[in-house]
């Protein structure tokens, strides 16, 4: 920064610190990131809808089929190509890399990752990649508040209090939903609900989607009102659907995790980018309706028009059979996971929100199609209600977010008629898929290195505290064959501590531990000097920790077991230091407060 640039906002900095309060300033940041995010929403509509446009024009309505296949390749060979010439550094998903720069990085995000999703989102999704724009516009958001945050000095706590905001101000620019944007923002970065954070979050949510309504006008993703209202007697139906529900997002999971896994293999992002964007155009070319979000087959099914969704199938089935179109819906379920986890593998941009809405729309829809057409109710079931229901199931199940799906789908209805349902729904399959699968396909990868924050205070602390941060070094070492002259006379007398690893002279490899405890009984006595040997009075260490593997909550977990007050830490096998309990808990003391903003 030029001096000239950061003396201003020194002055600025001064300024603020004599004259605003730090809440004071906080409430004012919210409510300029809830803008900020807005704009960021706006941005990547627009431009999505642009590209949109301009390839759907005569040549891909008189030649559908050959562009659904070429134009997702490419999409992906543009996005490629933005991220190594232009930007200079991969793009990640939206959601999880915000939630690991909360987790594993304070709440710092890089630069590049304000414009990076606006550029390469908008053309992957544009091209008709099977993704949606929900995590890119979060990821950017966040982006522009963590910047924002590290300019201004806010603390870490304040960080993440204003990335929350800037996701709720996302959701609420995109869904026009307030109220579900600010239970994303607490349900998916695991914020305390409290005074502290609920005003800032409704300030950001306000200011987002003021500045949605200013610049979109009052459309919306999802115009539905309810027409047919809840029945008592259709509750063990949407009971069912919850297991439904929990059956595919378990489906959902595996298969997303699966084909990531199977891309992370291959090492050249030239294959990934063929693989995946030839296997992406294959079966946009067969299904259609997996072209770009999806929201328009949504809106098609929950209006009681499924035949508009599914009129372009590669086979021209007959639509008039209702079989056949339950059958093609049930194909809409199974492969449009596969179609963005092939987008994601070949290197676009995009989140997993829309992929999500989109199959919960089409499997509650075909649920109650079933269920209308097996000639067992005398009184068929409301098409429209369980597909918005089947939404908020398949959130709740694989997002494991069903406050979010609750309020998302009640708000975006304009009523709380199926509240009820709603909520049996989500939390049937919200609690079965959470059984078998502990972590949504956001947090993942986080949950499974134990790196994850959560709505657990004492593990978040944990998880942000960094190990090296409370380790001591300034112990001194003795070998195997030293002799207990020897130990006095170069350790005892020059250390300032009562413990003394006991090393291996070549390898550095730690052998035991000898405590000041263990010496008085001898030292004293300088007749053992030349007879006693390390060896005979050192033992093994109660627990041994592990730089490299060990997280925090294993570290405590360690010093709660073993009762010990120093543990040695060991590093690619080689001896490190210790950790004393009396550090770590006055390290874990002073991170609670830091994280409680207080």
């Amino acid at each position: 920064m030029p001096t000239q640039k950061r003396n201003i906002l020194t002055r600025f900095l001064i300024w603020r610190i004599k004259h605003i309060s730090h809440r004071q300033f906080v409430l004012f940041l919210s409510i300029l990131v809830g803008l900020l995010a807005g704009m960021g929403a706006v941005i990547l509509k627009n431009f999505t809808h642009l590209i949109q446009h301009l390839l759907e024009g005569k040549l891909i309505a008189e030649y559908q089929t050959a562009f659904y296949f070429i134009f997702p390749l490419i999409g992906l060979t543009l996005a490629f190509l933005a991220m190594r010439y232009l930007i200079r550094h991969k793009v990640s998903h939206g959601i999880p890399s915000t939630l690991y720069a909360i987790s594993k990085r304070k709440g710092f995000m890089r630069p590049f990752q304000i414009f990076g999703s606006l550029i390469t989102a908008p053309i992957t999704v544009g091209f008709g990649g099977s993704v949606g724009l929900e995590g890119p516009t979060v990821a950017t958001g966040a982006a522009i508040s963590s910047n924002l945050s590290r300019l201004l000095h806010m603390n870490q706590a304040t960080r993440t209090l204003l990335i929350g905001c800037a996701g709720a101000g996302a959701m609420s620019a995109i869904f026009k939903a307030p109220i579900a944007a600010i239970v994303f923002a607490v349900e998916v970065f695991s914020l305390d609900l409290t005074l502290a954070s609920m005003v800032p979050l409704l300030l950001a949510s306000i200011s987002a989607i003021t500045t949605s309504y200013f610049f979109l006008g009052t459309d919306v993703l999802l115009p539905f009102k309810i027409t047919d209202k809840f029945e008592i007697n259709d509750i063990p139906f949407f009971i069912l659907l919850g297991l439904v529900a929990s059956m595919v997002s378990i489906y959902y999971t595996k298969m997303y995790s699966y084909i990531q896994d199977f891309f992370e293999k291959i090492g050249s992002p030239i294959k990934r980018l063929l693989i995946g964007g030839i296997g992406l155009g294959v079966i946009v070319y067969f299904i259609p309706p997996l072209y770009g979000e999806g929201f328009d087959v949504i809106n098609n099914l929950v209006q009681g028009n499924p035949n508009a969704a599914l009129e372009n199938n590669f086979f021209n089935l007959d639509l008039s059979s209702i079989w056949v179109v339950i059958l093609l819906l049930a194909g809409l379920v199974v492969f449009k996971i596969i179609a963005s986890a092939l987008t994601f593998g070949a290197g676009g941009v995009g989140g997993i929100f829309a992929p999500t809405l989109f199959m919960g729309s089409i499997m509650g829809n075909c649920f109650a199609k079933i269920l209308n057409n097996i000639g067992l109710l005398n009184n068929p079931v409301s098409e429209s209600n369980f597909t918005l229901v089947g939404m908020t199931g398949l959130m709740a199940g694989v997002l494991h977010a069903p406050l979010t799906a609750i309020f998302l789908i009640a708000e975006v209805t304009g009523g709380y008629e199926l509240f009820i349902p709603l909520m049996v729904t989500a939390a049937i399959s919200y609690s079965l898929t959470k059984y078998f699968i502990p972590h949504s396909v956001y947090t993942m990868e986080l949950g499974r290195k134990g790196d994850l924050i959560t709505h657990n205070k004492d593990h978040a602390v944990l998880t942000l505290m960094d190990i090296t941060s409370v380790i001591e070094r300034d112990f001194i070492a003795v070998h195997p064959q030293m002799n207990l002259g020897e130990i006095v006379h170069e350790a005892v007398i020059k250390s300032k501590r009562n413990l003394f690893p006991v090393l291996n002279k070549k390898t550095n490899a730690l052998e035991g531990i000898i405590l000041l405890d263990d010496l008085r009984p001898v030292m004293f006595d300088q007749n053992l000097y030349e007879e006693v040997k390390a060896t005979e009075l050192m033992h093994s260490p109660p627990g041994i920790i592990n730089l490299n593997q060990d997280k925090m909550t294993d570290v405590m977990k360690k010093f709660q077991d073993t009762g010990a007050w120093n543990l040695p830490v060991i590093n690619n096998g080689e001896y490190y230091g210790f950790v004393s309990k009396s550090k770590l808990l006055t390290a874990y003391r002073r991170k609670l407060i830091d994280f409680s903003g207080k």
